[in-house]
């Protein structure tokens, strides 16, 4: 083989391997953009159903796509396109109003044009007061938070979805509050960790329908005590294997 043969070679091999990489590259841009994206839980305001320490995939394609959906946030359009509402109960991901820099986690409560009030910890939706019925108590740092038991309280909201809550502190600052009403083409957000969520009660406000990331379906690894999950040696103590490929509901 000649020496130019060598470098051709060379050359094509280098080529390939470079090839193989921005393909790979944009598939996965692709596929997170228009399909899942990972997500990390990082506070506590979706205890006991989201644990810090969860990660989770999101469809993307669930309520369409704005610009909100592509990374860096690009003002390339308005709106949404292939809109699909949320439902009542979905939890999602969306853009935190007051600065879309920042992603957070909330259940979907309040659909536009709905009233939406706390009164004495029950909440009521258009004046009805979804069903709240205690069955029970956790006593488990790693899912309450406090070292003490707390109450733990199952809602079934008017579509049939039901979900339990953490009731960390009775008569707490969220469990009144004025009646909201939701402006068209907005979402009302709440934490299931009632005490101790910021959500649309309070900073979040009414979530435009734009902000919306996706929904949260599938828990995929889960570690306790703020570990990375690339410290593979704390997985045999601090991993939380019943979570592993679970849905979220």
């Amino acid at each position: 083989m000649s020496v130019a043969d060598k470098s051709e070679k060379k050359s094509g091999g280098l080529g390939e391997t470079v090839s193989v990489i921005v393909q790979a590259l944009l598939l996965a841009l692709i596929i997170r953009t228009l399909l899942f994206q990972p997500f990390s839980i990082p506070s506590g305001s979706m205890r006991p159903t989201l644990l810090e320490g969860d990660y989770l995939f999101v469809t993307k394609w669930a309520y369409g796509y704005s610009r909100y959906s592509l990374p860096f946030s690009p003002n390339l359009f308005s709106g949404r396109i292939w809109d699909s509402p949320p439902k009542r109960g979905d939890v999602a991901v969306f853009k935190f109003p007051p600065n879309p820099s920042l992603d957070y986690i909330k259940r979907v409560i309040g659909l536009p044009g709905d009233k939406i009030q706390m009164r004495g910890g029950v909440l009521y939706i258009n004046d009805e007061a979804v069903p709240r019925v205690k069955v029970g108590e956790i006593d488990n740092p790693d899912i309450t938070e406090v070292d003490r038991p707390v109450d733990v309280y199952r809602e079934t909201l008017p579509n049939g979805v039901s979900y339990d809550t953490l009731d960390l502190t009775p008569n707490g600052l969220g469990d009144d509050t004025r009646e909201f009403i939701v402006p068209e083409g907005h979402y009302f957000m709440m934490g299931d960790n009632r005490d101790n969520s910021t959500d649309s009660r309070f900073s979040v406000g009414f979530v435009p329908e734009d902000h919306l990331v996706g929904r949260a379906n599938v828990i995929f690894f889960s570690i306790a005590g703020g570990a990375s999950p690339l410290e593979i040696w704390k997985w045999p103590s601090l991993l939380r294997p019943s979570r592993l490929f679970t849905w979220v509901n």
